[in-house]
């Protein structure tokens, strides 16, 4: 097959490796249930068979194949095979209820769905009336339990009033015996895949992104920062349905030929350090949340288990300054604390090794360019709060059937990111609050998050949200929920107000204080802090 001139990305992170010599090596690995490993060669026979697959059913390019996967090597498998096919594949939170399924799988029109099959009785519901979907594809379980429907009819019209009908059939059933199709020819401003925002701020969009975005990110964040080689085993907490995980788990790797570990389970503290442990990654990938939990149950324990790490990063929210220093004092590796967007497909601005000041977003990635505005799209100065424009090679073409929001978020080559950032003289960008989280306490703008990180130095609190709360004169102020280190003492609580005072200023302080079991947060990791303002203010007492 000829790979030149043809910038449909499979082509650069799949084909190529057979060619290079890396086709024994392994591309992926499981780390929990079968334990499974895909080499690249076996990754572009694979994920070619799975476009012959495509097109044997009919699939037609540009159709989309919704992915409710969880990380298994079908994974990847089928986000190739789709991209070969010149087919959009629309990786979804793996995560969410079956009524906001139904919702983005009639958004996206997909007619193929590929789901795993632990997830199969909460997806089975939202397909009930769909008009688009034409076959859905069960990934593991008991085969017998998901045999496939007769054929007749698959390729029936979708376009009438009633609904379609819909194929089930395994995924082995799906690719048995399907050709090895080569990949089709694609230009890299070509619509590539879709990724659906966060739903932090509410409903999730559909982000549309083309085929040379993947590349320009592993260009950029992941080879001038992050450093990935070819080398290196990657671990990524943040899933491959997230555009962070993406990057980290899939392009990045994939990039220069390393190797990736995947787990489908849930990531809590025992799990890590047991695949640190047992897998040896060398690069960690990370988010605060689960920073915070893992440092404060490694320091109960006495130290760090024995690991390869030698560099982490971080992203989706900031990353608390105390939470990335006592990291590093333990596990003698830096965090790589940066900012990204799904809109944005990865990192943009960000620390890196040896140049990281924590507390701080650091500065632009390289091939990115960043401003800070006011509202009205003045550039302000150092030390005063703005909002953070970003422009870069990865850029998303739009939202998916939304037009006005597309137009707003998307201005010309500068994306808005809704991130309410301060820029310091020696050029880096500190973190505020999202813009809708800011709000001004005695005609004075205050960050959420700098209350955050102050109530975060104390060393009875866990993690910590801060929202905007009216007071009896109906004047905003600070209200702050709280969750506490096992085993601190709630008598703490009576000090934070003071202690934050002391910290950050006598202004800042917070009015109410609450304390939490967890924080509500997006399947990603990210504080859903309208829920918290949803709360009745004597909750927050």
């Amino acid at each position: 097959m000829n790979l030149e001139n043809n910038e449909n990305a499979a082509v650069y992170f799949v084909d190529r490796h057979s060619a290079e010599g890396r086709g024994g090596k392994v591309a992926f690995k499981e780390a929990d249930g079968a334990k499974r490993s895909l080499t690249y060669g076996a990754l572009a026979e694979q994920s070619g068979r799975f476009a012959g697959a495509l097109y044997r059913h009919g699939v037609r390019r540009e159709e989309r194949v919704a992915m409710i996967l969880r990380d298994v090597v079908e994974f990847p498998i089928v986000f190739w095979g789709a991209l070969k096919a010149g087919a959009i594949p629309v990786p979804l939170n793996t995560l969410l209820a079956a009524d906001i399924y139904e919702t983005v799988l009639a958004d996206s029109r997909a007619s193929i769905l590929v789901v795993s099959a632990q997830l199969w009785e909460t997806v089975k519901p939202a397909i009930d009336g769909n008009r688009y979907l034409r076959a859905v594809i069960i990934v593991g379980g008991d085969e017998k339990a998901h045999a496939p429907r007769p054929r007749g009819g698959f390729l029936r019209t979708m376009f009438g009033g009633a609904s379609a009908p819909q194929q089930t059939e395994s995924f082995e059933e799906f690719v048995k015996d399907a050709p090895v199709e080569q990949t089709i020819a694609a230009c890299g401003d070509e619509l590539a895949f879709w990724l659906y925002s966060s739903g932090s701020t509410g409903a999730p969009k559909g982000v549309r992104h083309i085929h040379s975005s993947l590349k320009a990110t592993a260009d950029t964040f992941g080879a001038q920062v992050l450093g990935v080689r070819e080398e290196d085993t990657v671990y990524s907490v943040a899933k491959l349905f997230f555009a962070y995980g993406l990057g980290n788990a899939m392009t990045f790797p994939l990039a220069v030929g390393a190797t990736t570990i995947l787990f489908s389970g849930r990531p809590t503290p025992d799990a890590v350090a047991k695949i640190m442990t047992e897998e040896r990654p060398t690069v960690f990938c990370g988010v605060p949340t689960l920073y915070a939990a893992i440092v404060n149950e490694r320091e109960a324990a006495g130290g760090a288990p024995e690991h390869c790490i030698r560099i982490c990063t971080s992203a989706g929210e900031a990353l608390p300054r105390e939470i990335g220093e006592r990291w590093e004092r333990l596990w003698g590796a830096q965090i790589i604390d940066g900012v990204g967007s799904t809109e944005m497909l990865h990192i943009f601005l960000s620390n890196r090794p040896g140049d990281i000041v924590y507390g701080t977003s650091g500065i632009a990635v390289p091939g990115y360019e960043v401003r800070l505005v006011d509202e009205h799209d003045e550039d302000v100065p150092d030390g005063e709060v703005g909002e953070l424009l970003v422009r870069g090679p990865s850029s998303a073409e739009g939202y998916w059937n939304r037009r006005q929001k597309s137009m707003a978020t998307f201005a010309g080559h500068w994306t808005r990111t809704g991130d309410k950032y301060e820029r310091t003289e020696d050029g880096r960008y500190i973190y505020c609050g999202r813009a809708d989280d800011m709000f001004k306490v005695s005609g004075i703008w205050l960050s959420p998050f700098e209350v955050e990180q102050a109530l975060i130095d104390h060393p009875a609190v866990l993690e910590a949200a801060v929202v905007a709360r009216k007071n009896e004169e109906g004047l905003e102020k600070p209200a702050a929920f709280i969750v506490l280190k096992n085993g601190a003492d709630p008598a703490a609580i009576g000090e934070l107000k003071d202690f934050v005072k002391n910290k950050v200023g006598m202004w800042k302080y917070p009015r109410w204080i609450k304390v939490v079991d967890e924080l509500p947060k997006t399947a990603t990791g990210k504080i859903q802090r309208f829920k918290l303002r949803e709360l009745k203010i004597e909750e927050a007492a």
